[in-house]
C-alpha cells in the first residue's frame, strides 16, 4: 500500500498536529443530524478530515483522522463501547482512500458490501450496499479531484453504515428510504472535501513561497494561487 511508510520528519510531524487540531476544531460544529441514529451528527471534520492524506500521505493522513476521532471521543467523554470504537474507522479509511493511488484503496468499500449482505436486514436491502461500488470506480479517476473526494465519502459511508447496520435496529424498509438522501448528502460532502483541499492548497501555496513546505504534498493545480 502507498504512502504506508512513516517518515520521522519534525517539520511533517509538526503540521500533521496543526492539522489535527484544526480537524478536532471543525468537528465541534454539526453539519446535519444522522437520519435514524439519535444524537448522532454529521460535522465540518466529514469536510476536511480525508485531505490529510493528500496533503501529507496516506497512512499519516489516516493516523491524523484515526487521532482525531480519539480526541474527540475523549474530549466529550463518550463510553467506550464496542460500538464508538468502530466509528473511530471511516474517516481513517477515508483519508486513506483519498491518498491513495492504488485501486487496493476501494477494497474496504467492497469488503462492506459482503458484510452489508450478510446481514438479514442488508440482505433486504441489498442494492443501498451498491453506492460502495462508488470508491471502486472512482479509484480508476484518481487524478479528478472530485472523484477522489466522492470515493473517499463513500469509503466513510460504508464503514459507517456498516457499524449502523449491526449496532442498531433499523428495519430494511429505512435502509432503502435513505438511497436518495445518501445521493445528496454524500454529494455535498465530495464538494465540501474539494473546497477544503482548494482552500488547504491554496493557503500552503501562498506559504511556501516563504518557507520550505516541499516536504507536503502541494497539488499546485488545486490552488488559487501560484507559488
Amino acid at each position: 500500500m502507498d504512502g504506508m511508510k512513516f517518515e520521522f520528519d519534525s517539520r511533517k510531524l509538526a503540521f500533521l498536529l496543526l492539522f489535527s487540531i484544526t480537524a478536532l476544531i471543525l468537528y465541534q460544529y454539526n453539519v446535519s443530524k444522522i437520519v435514524g441514529v439519535n444524537d448522532q451528527y454529521f460535522t465540518g471534520f466529514q469536510l476536511i478530515g480525508p485531505i490529510g492524506g493528500g496533503i501529507i500521505n496516506p497512512a499519516l493522513g489516516a493516523v491524523s483522522a484515526l487521532g482525531v476521532e480519539v480526541a474527540n471521543f475523549v474530549f466529550l467523554g463518550t463510553p467506550l463501547t464496542l460500538v464508538s470504537f468502530f466509528l473511530l474507522f471511516p474517516m481513517a479509511f477515508a483519508a486513506w482512500y483519498f491518498g491513495s493511488k492504488k485501486i487496493d484503496s476501494a477494497l474496504v468499500g467492497l469488503v462492506c458490501m459482503v458484510l452489508f449482505w450478510l446481514s438479514p436486514v442488508g440482505a433486504q436491502a441489498w442494492y443501498y450496499a451498491l453506492y460502495w461500488l462508488i470508491p471502486l470506480g472512482a479509484s480508476f479517476f484518481k487524478n479528478n479531484l472530485f472523484a477522489r473526494s466522492l470515493g473517499a465519502t463513500f469509503t466513510a459511508h460504508a464503514v459507517g453504515s456498516v457499524v449502523f447496520l449491526y449496532a442498531f435496529p433499523m428495519p430494511a424498509a429505512a435502509w432503502i428510504a435513505l438511497i436518495p438522501v445518501v445521493a445528496v448528502e454524500r454529494f455535498a460532502f465530495a464538494s465540501g472535501i474539494c473546497i477544503s483541499y482548494v482552500a488547504m492548497n491554496t493557503v500552503l501555496s501562498a506559504f511556501s513561497s516563504k518557507v520550505d513546505l516541499s516536504f507536503l504534498n502541494i497539488e499546485e493545480r488545486y490552488s488559487l494561487v501560484k507559488a
